[in-house]
């Protein structure tokens, strides 16, 4: 069990790790959104910062399939507009963290705000549904991808972000799914050396992302084996409902 792990327990420690591990793997498979259900937990089994930069290789190697599986369906002209607003937002986040110096206990109320505020937004979107309107201007990506570059950066919780942006442009299903992988890969490839250079990712984090792989190829498998048999509907509330409680659980620690 690595040494900065912040629970003793060992049976529980590899449970919620493994089941960190499927969830990446389950929401680059086809199910998006489950993914920021791995956020909170991973911030429960690990220091708060720490946590972070343990989650995104995890999210890289999990970006890798889903990219091998959707590669040809990518809209680029999307793919495009997203990454210079995302990528300054990750410089914007990076800076706040490095100089503003958080506490452990102000970063885990940092992420769990967060994740509330994503799965908030989801929610809005949803009930508007087809009455909503969402603009296609510039403004409308630079916006989004400032705020989703500062959430991946401080939380890995961008997923929610973008996929507001990618329903606004009505992708059909792969063509969603083909563009948000090659985003999400391009942009968490670009954080790596920003995750490092806060002290976020080192050799033992590395040696412990290592063995979360087989975890991440079971929940890849996982998800293409539960689209097409578990109501999508259901699924969403209990992951939704179970990232809420994981996020309030933090904001109380």
């Amino acid at each position: 069990m690595p040494q900065f792990a912040t629970i003793s327990d060992p049976y529980l420690f590899w449970t919620l790790a493994v089941v960190c591990g499927m969830f990446v793997g389950v929401a680059k498979s086809g199910i998006p959104g489950v993914g920021i259900l791995a956020v909170p937990l991973m911030a429960l089994v690990f220091p708060a910062g720490l946590s972070t930069g343990i989650l995104l290789p995890m999210l890289v190697v999990g970006d890798i399939f889903a990219v091998s599986y959707y590669k040809r369906h990518a809209v680029w002209t999307y793919v495009l507009r997203c990454l210079p607003w995302g990528a300054a937002g990750i410089v914007a986040g990076f800076f706040i963290l490095k100089h503003c110096q958080f506490s452990e206990e102000n970063l885990k109320h940092i992420i769990g705000s967060i994740v509330l505020a994503v799965l908030a937004g989801g929610w809005w979107v949803k009930r508007k549904g087809d009455g909503l309107s969402i603009p296609e201007k510039w403004w409308f990506a630079a916006t989004l991808g400032l705020i989703g570059g500062f959430a991946t950066m401080a939380a890995n919780a961008a997923g929610p972000v973008w996929m507001v942006y990618f329903i606004a442009m009505s992708l059909p299903k792969n063509e969603f799914l083909g563009t948000g992988a090659w985003t999400f890969l391009i942009l968490n490839t670009f954080k790596l050396p920003f995750s490092y250079a806060l002290g976020y990712i080192n050799a033992d984090s590395l040696r412990f992302d290592a063995m979360m792989i087989p975890a991440i190829v079971a929940g890849t498998l996982l998800g293409i084996f539960a689209a097409k048999r578990i109501p999508q509907k259901a699924f969403d509330l209990l992951v939704k409902f179970l990232a809420a409680a994981a996020a309030v659980n933090l904001l109380l620690r």
